[in-house]
């Protein structure tokens, strides 16, 4: 019955990553060193195997963490390694440069430097770069612990893609009594999540010649030096050089004087950090001014910047039958609180019936909306495309007939984005009238059904959600038609909609073929709107309804097949059945 208990903890986890939960999961799932030798053999096969060289600054560390940290690279499976320590001129009493000279007496792939006046870590990780012969670096702090597979899977991936140029995995913390818990489980590469806070961090590897080529670290960003260094080496590098790791190989200890226990020990991190994505937004030319986040310690937001006071005009497209129930609580809300200042409304009419609502739509059209009125079976898709045939805008915005505004700038926040050169579609985090979230992203997979479903449903509005995703930019596979902005060009660049789908899943499959495109699709948690879900058209209820919904999941697995259950902006060692919790087993083979 041991069996059944733990089924039923699996399936019933709370919305978050507990110590206990974690614990279990890693009893399960963590590589045993009884398979080391298999990952040890394999790499003796390699035919180039990549020599790594590991930079630790040191200033003054516990003894005790210290050899630890040396001890962890000592014991990595893979063997091509050279650790570069650089003393920033740490205390005589403290006995750490006698422990530092021992090492390197002891192990010849240990090399150190005894800086002779302390010029912070900036200073000291170049002296320890200035060490290094290897082709790849990576970062190493002097109380951390890396995985004993660590720098196998580093270059590993470094065999399997050769021109990459950023390497980088998922971590974990180190209780004060030694403990792993507070997994980060990472999401590939995501630029705009990546402003919002260091998605790269530990346990990141680079190429030395890249690193060389920017000239290093920079003085000046203490506290938040990796993190620029991370921004500056991104903007040299192709998306595909870019390789994340979903295993946690890095060990974050928490102490007093580190951010991994609370960001007060470096109050100065916080303003570097801003300062490094302010750097990278003018290097490349870039709007937008960045600000710490108004909710989450530690962590950005980028507030809409526009270059020009000529705004794109925005056509708003809202399909609609009967139920002004419905139509004018959200019509009312887009004309008192919008202060986007050029927009349009285009409502398409499927086949009112209802008086009130004819009457209303006259109404309208009277007063100079357009009215689109199509007289055929509901067709969602359909319905959105004949709109935009007569839209006037160089934007589109789908919006459902249920939703209502609750910020005012929601408008700015998705131009912001939607105008930008490599984005596709933008989405809007939604709410339910009792303020719990609706939508916060699309996970491709999540669902019974294995096609896709919304993030944090139901979550309640001040909870920051894992890892602070409910409440941060970040780029996403998909997002819901409820509430979508793109250009014009880009929806006719896929072809639209496509009308196969005429009730669910159109905005899926229309979010996947813009990434196919090439662009990439983005979520704004400060664009805010009610939703009140499928209040016009009602569930799937009927025999009928229930055999599309079937059709049209058939027509989703055909189409996209094993990408629907390799979302790149969610972590394979997360759930696709309960959302942001440990899945079991992970999806990493």
């Amino acid at each position: 019955m041991e069996g059944s208990k733990s089924i039923f903890l699996f399936m019933f986890q709370p919305r978050e990553i507990t110590p206990l939960m974690y614990q279990i999961w890693l009893q399960k799932y963590n590589i045993k060193s009884k398979d080391y030798p298999v990952f040890k053999n394999i790499s003796s096969s390699w035919h180039k195997p990549p020599l790594i060289s590991i930079i630790m600054p040191v200033y003054n560390p516990d003894r005790k963490h210290l050899i630890e940290a040396i001890k962890s690279v000592q014991k990595q499976v893979y063997p091509h390694w050279q650790l570069c320590i650089a003393d920033d001129a740490s205390s005589e009493t403290s006995g750490i440069k006698d422990i530092l000279r021992a090492y390197e007496q002891k192990d010849y792939r240990i090399k150190v430097t005894f800086r002779s006046c302390n010029g912070h870590i900036s200073a000291a990780s170049n002296s320890a770069l200035s060490l290094a012969t290897g082709e790849f670096v990576a970062l190493l702090d002097h109380d951390d612990v890396l995985h004993p597979l660590a720098l196998w899977f580093v270059a590993e991936s470094i065999v399997k893609n050769p021109n990459v140029g950023l390497i980088y995995s998922d971590h974990d913390k180190l209780s004060f009594d030694g403990k792993r818990y507070d997994p980060y489980f990472k999401c590939d590469f995501n630029l705009e999540l990546m402003f919002t806070h260091n998605l790269v961090a530990h346990f990141s590897c680079y190429r030395l010649n890249l690193v060389n080529e920017i000239g290093g670290l920079r003085e000046g960003f203490e506290g938040a030096q990796d993190y620029d260094l991370a921004l500056r080496c991104i903007e040299l590098l192709a998306a595909d050089q870019i390789i994340h790791i979903p295993y946690v190989l890095y060990h974050w200890r928490m102490s007093n004087t580190s951010t991994s226990f609370t960001l007060k020990a470096k109050p100065y991190a916080a303003t570097a950090a801003i300062k490094s994505v302010s750097d990278y937004l003018k290097r490349n030319n870039l709007p937008g001014r960045v600000v710490p986040h108004p909710e989450l310690e530690g962590m950005n937001r980028i507030e809409p910047e526009f270059s020009s006071s000529s705004l794109p005009l925005v056509s708003i497209i809202i399909p609609t039958r009967n139920r002004l129930d419905l139509l004018k609580p959200c019509l009312d809300s887009i004309y008192s609180m919008t202060t986007y200042p050029s927009y349009e409304i285009i409502i398409v009419d499927n086949a009112s019936t209802d008086p009130e609502t004819k009457e209303f739509l006259t109404h309208l059209e009277q007063k100079g909306v357009n009215i689109i009125r199509d007289e055929g079976i509901f067709n969602y898709s359909r319905l959105n495309n004949l709109a935009a045939k007569e839209a006037n805008g160089d934007l589109l915005c789908l919006l459902n007939n249920d939703t209502q505004i609750i910020t005012p700038h929601w408008l700015e926040e998705m131009v912001f984005f939607a105008i930008k050169s490599d984005v596709g579609v933008v989405g809007a985090k939604l709410f339910y009238l009792d303020n719990r979230i609706e939508h916060c992203g699309v996970i491709l997979g999540l669902s019974i059904h294995g096609i896709a479903g919304h993030s944090f449903d139901s979550l309640l509005p001040e909870e920051p959600g894992y890892m602070g995703r409910a409440k941060l930019q970040q780029e996403i596979s998909a997002v819901t038609g409820a509430c979508q902005l793109v250009r014009k060009s880009v929806f006719w660049g896929v072809n639209g909609l496509d009308e196969s789908l005429a009730v669910n899943y159109n905005d899926i499959d229309f979010c996947l073929r813009v990434r196919r495109a090439g662009y990439r699709n983005i979520l704004t948690p400060f664009a805010q709107l009610y939703h009140v879900r499928s209040a016009s058209r009602g569930q799937d209820s009927t025999p009928e309804k229930f055999s599309r919904f079937e059709q049209e999941i058939e027509f989703m697995q055909q189409r996209w097949g094993y990408l629907l259950l390799k979302d790149p902006f969610y972590s394979s060692n997360l759930s696709l059945e309960n959302d942001y919790t440990l899945a079991f087993p992970p999806r990493n083979s």
